[in-house]
């Protein structure tokens, strides 16, 4: 065996395998009945709504606002446009804890943004929405960055000529740009999907963490290694690791779609 495959493996076993294997067997030791108690009490599925639930809508909005940032990225010339393109990866960058500080603080009641908010009765620190706007911020760069490169590569020739056979702008888009969009879009919004699911740093700060309010499953999983009840830790985190592996393989779905779409 090559020796560059070994410390493959081994660098695979160590950081990954092991640590998840690990967590499977804790989590079997509290047996099957115990496991579904802990996995399906009141708070952990209120965590498990407010995350998943929220993190599915963030990723929707991501995927319309995303591609349309990715389209005035690719198809217009501006100034300052090399920065706007460098910020969108701010994200990726800025400490999580620093992005939830930020995102606290313009939205609360005082805030430049919040404050305008306040007249209308919509308040977003401290509460559910204020979880959703930490997930659309940090997982926006991945629908913008898969998007970009499939735009990038399409001919602008072929929207001119669905325009000489009398199609719409609406119907170009729908019929000519969109399929071959698609599958990154789809791609894209799952990836963000997934970076949301797993988010703490941020949504940590900007929410009250409160049970059957704005408490997240990874905040819930915090809590309970705090009060030392590392079986309910185990068994959440457990359950997050079976969702993320679910949708790690929907993801390959995904692009193993666009791949064959790309081939046709």
């Amino acid at each position: 065996m090559p020796w560059v495959w070994k410390i493959t493996w081994f660098y695979l076993s160590v950081m990954l395998f092991i640590p998840t294997v690990a967590m499977l067997a804790k989590a079997s030791t509290a047996g099957p009945a115990e496991f579904w108690r802990v996995a399906t009490t009141p708070i952990a599925l209120s965590a498990y709504d407010v995350t998943f639930v929220t993190a599915f809508f963030a990723a929707i909005i991501n995927g319309f606002f995303g591609t349309l940032v990715a389209w005035v990225l690719v198809r217009y010339q501006f100034v300052g446009k090399r920065y706007i393109d460098a910020i969108v990866d701010l994200p990726f960058a800025l400490p999580t804890a620093v992005a939830g500080l930020t995102l606290a603080t313009i939205y609360s009641d005082k805030g430049w943004i919040g404050s305008l908010l306040v007249p209308f009765g919509i308040k977003v620190s401290f509460t559910r929405l204020g979880v959703g706007v930490a997930m659309v911020f940090i997982s926006l760069p991945f629908v913008i960055r898969t998007v970009q490169p499939v735009l990038t590569e399409l001919e602008k020739e072929i929207e001119e000529a669905a325009w000489c056979l009398g199609a719409s702008q609406w119907q170009t888009f729908w019929r000519v740009i969109l399929p071959p969009l698609t599958p990154a879009i789809l791609t894209g919004i799952a990836l963000g999907f997934s970076r949301a699911v797993g988010e703490y740093g941020s949504i940590v700060i900007i929410a009250a963490n409160m049970p059957f309010k704005d408490l997240i499953a990874p905040v819930l999983v915090f809590q309970s290694l705090e009060q030392y009840n590392y079986e309910a830790a185990t068994v959440i985190g457990t359950v997050m690791l079976v969702i993320s592996l679910v949708i790690l393989f929907v993801i390959n779905l995904i692009q193993a779609w666009g791949r064959r779409y790309d081939d046709r």
